[in-house]
């Protein structure tokens, strides 16, 4: 693909190796988001939703999000706290969602599987936005303490990753390194890699 041709959900699908819904196979993290693009209250709530639904080990539903949308101090304190690499990019997000596992409770019961569950919760939200007609992109690239401290998490509230939401926008929006990188082919290692044991 041509650094002049627009990115989008058609033209990035996977390559399966059977068909899988195209939900998921269209679903792709871009770096170009739409810097006028809103995201509406009900597609908001809906992402929110969708995460709220994920399942989590005996139900604790150890998640927490904090939600920053592009032109508000919430947004600006998560983007601030971006590496250089991400924030070069994320600020044109309609907004960031910081996933924070509770790691226990106040009362100091652990949670073990608390970031296996939070990490079940950004996927269906992941999937609730693409079918929103909404992208996003999981970074991990984070000065976390600034997260922190900007949000005032107790020890058991440790973030794990920002998500920036938003329309996807033509990969010439981008610098030349990150528009090159935006349209490169997308891969994943093959099953055979990946399944250790299948009968």
């Amino acid at each position: 693909m041509s650094l002049t041709e627009t990115p989008s959900s058609t033209s990035r699908s996977a390559e399966t190796s059977v068909p899988i819904t195209p939900l998921l196979d269209e679903r792709w993290s871009p770096r170009s988001f739409d810097p006028t693009a809103v995201l509406t209250d009900q597609q908001l709530d809906a992402l929110l939703e969708a995460a709220r639904w994920s399942p989590s080990a005996n139900n604790f539903q150890p998640r927490r999000f904090v939600v920053g949308r592009r032109g508000t101090e919430t947004f600006e304190a998560i983007h601030s706290a971006l590496v250089g690499f991400n924030a070069a990019w994320a600020g044109n997000a309609s907004a960031l969602v910081v996933a924070i596992a509770e790691t226990s409770t106040v009362e100091g019961d652990l949670r073990p599987t608390a970031a296996y569950d939070l990490g079940a919760a950004i996927a269906h939200l992941t999937v609730q936005a693409h079918a929103e007609g909404l992208h996003t992109h999981q970074m991990a690239g984070v000065e976390w303490e600034k997260i922190v401290a900007a949000f005032g998490l107790t020890d058991n509230l440790s973030p794990l990753t920002v998500t920036a939401v938003g329309t996807v926008a033509p990969a010439t929006e981008l610098a030349e390194a990150l528009a090159e990188r935006e349209v490169a082919p997308r891969s994943r290692l093959p099953l055979s890699e990946l399944v250790l044991v299948r009968d």
